[in-house]
């Protein structure tokens, strides 16, 4: 009977695996939650500066882009540069989730500013409706891009995706707002830019819910676009080369 109960003792080690498990992934979290918690305040800065656009003639952009590189945009990359070397040493897919809001936010300023006219290089001055790629978004925050043959740290597509319909979100906005600035040459520009990014969407197989549907909401700010450039035709506010182009 003896040799019987003994046979059944749990093995204590088992609970001491565990519990170690447990810590662990209380360490991680912590430190993932300080690391996100700090780029997120970047995140805020660039988009509290990116704001201004809004208010800013783009003859006057430069001033107030290059802040943005310089008060948001590179202490974004230096915390996506600490949180990639940290999550190095874990399984990307077990936790990328408590940081992909904040990448696609990452994504979604350089995006802009790179519309904009900001982020540009020797080789490549920066320039009013430029579109980076995915791969540029990686080597400005010097991270991989799409990695399909290990598990570690990257800018997914659907991220991408998602930053661009923010984007277009916001410029729909500046859209009306460079009317009341007198700069309807840059509505224009927008108009056309965001219908030729939707009719690129529709090419698109999007199996991703959340992608597609956000993908579907860009019509919407389209047709706001589109609102504004028919009230500006009817008023002939558009120059004949712009109305054309």
């Amino acid at each position: 009977m003896a040799s019987e109960n003994s046979s059944n003792v749990i093995e204590p080690s088992i609970f001491e695996y565990l519990k170690a498990h447990g810590e662990e992934e209380l360490a991680v979290g912590d430190k993932l939650h300080q690391i996100t918690s700090t780029l997120n305040r970047h995140i805020s800065t660039c988009q509290g500066i990116l704001s201004r656009i809004h208010s800013t003639p783009s003859s006057k952009l430069q001033p107030l882009l290059k802040q943005v590189e310089d008060e948001g945009i590179k202490p974004e990359i230096e915390s996506v540069g600490e949180l990639a070397q940290f999550t190095s040493n874990y399984p990307y897919y077990k936790y990328n989730h408590r940081w992909s809001r904040s990448i696609q936010s990452v994504v979604t300023t350089i995006l802009l500013t790179g519309w904009l006219g900001g982020l540009g290089t020797e080789s490549r001055p920066g320039e009013i409706g430029r579109l980076l790629t995915i791969e540029e978004v990686g080597e400005i925050l010097k991270v991989p891009v799409n990695l399909k043959d290990r598990d570690a740290f990257h800018i997914t597509i659907e991220e991408y995706i998602l930053a661009l319909t923010e984007i277009t979100e916001e410029l729909s906005r500046l859209a009306m707002n460079s009317v009341t600035l007198g700069d309807i040459g840059l509505t224009v520009q927008i108009s056309s830019f965001v219908k030729d990014l939707f009719a690129g969407f529709q090419l698109l197989n999007l199996k991703n819910d959340i992608v597609r549907k956000r993908v579907d909401a860009v019509k919407y700010h389209v047709k706001k676009v589109e609102d504004v450039i028919y009230d500006l035709s009817l008023r002939n506010l558009i120059p004949k080369s712009e109305s054309s182009s």
